[in-house]
């Protein structure tokens, strides 16, 4: 009797991983997100991801505080790609004091672009691990020129879709003077719109960058690169207009990754 409860034991394991192993395929590359509430029924939201699993290759741009990070957030939490911020990389070799980041400091306390040389072997070589291959990956704010885009194309990095958040200047600049960073947990606060609670206030600094005259000049880069970029992704891009709540252009991102 023992011997038989034991076959049958293990008959249950072998059923369930065979289920484990043929969910794990079917949901390769997406992640549900279920605290965030839907007018969908949850079963809708189920079969539209399932139907298009897979890795996915997103490349999402917009200017400075267009929201994009909020975005890049959630759009990690729902499908588990992997985020690849090319302004992350290049603050971590400032940080680190690299050959790289020594030079790139002065371009980006100026709120210029950064030469290619500094950062385009950092990014490729983020997108070329196994785990970014295999999980698909998320490109922010990258290439921000046509000959960035040139230089990653070269190296076969080719998105599925190219997402454009576009949000009036006026209101861009109101969100950058007002960003305030947490050096200790890296979230990022807003003294208008999501102000920081108040015993970690004292604490918050501000990016070097992140003044009204530094704004400025970023914006102006911003949009005389931003054509020329999109040009290079015409048949991917996606506009997308950022002036609404968050909860709103994410459903919208939603709807596009899951019918790639």
């Amino acid at each position: 009797p023992l011997y038989g409860n034991n076959l049958a034991h293990l008959s249950s394991h072998l059923t369930m991983a065979t289920f484990t192993i043929a969910a794990s395929v079917q949901f390769a590359g997406a992640r549900l997100d279920t605290r965030r509430g839907s007018a969908a029924p949850r079963s809708a939201r189920r079969a539209a991801v399932v139907t298009n699993a897979g890795p996915k290759r997103v490349m999402i741009a917009g200017a400075p505080a267009s929201g994009k990070g909020t975005q890049c957030e959630l759009i990690v939490e729902r499908y588990g790609l992997v985020h690849i911020s090319a302004g992350d990389l290049l603050r971590a070799a400032v940080a680190a004091g690299t050959p790289a980041g020594v030079e790139a400091k002065d371009y980006m306390d100026r709120g210029d672009l950064v030469p290619d040389s500094c950062v385009v072997t950092m990014v490729v070589d983020a997108l070329n691990v196994p785990d970014a291959k295999e999980k698909g990956w998320l490109l922010d704010g990258y290439p921000r020129s046509a000959s960035q885009a040139d230089a990653i194309k070269a190296q076969g990095i080719e998105p599925d879709t190219f997402l454009l958040l576009d949000v009036p200047d006026a209101k861009l600049v109101e969100r950058v003077v007002g960003r305030r960073l947490d050096p200790e947990t890296g979230k990022i606060y807003h003294l208008t719109f999501s102000p920081p609670p108040s015993d970690i206030a004292g604490r918050l600094t501000q990016r070097s960058d992140d003044t009204e005259e530094k704004a400025l000049n970023r914006l102006k880069v911003h949009h005389s690169n931003v054509n020329a970029v999109v040009g290079k992704y015409s048949d991917k891009l996606r506009n997308l207009n950022g002036d609404r709540a968050k909860g709103e252009v994410f459903d919208e991102i939603c709807g596009i990754i899951d019918s790639m």
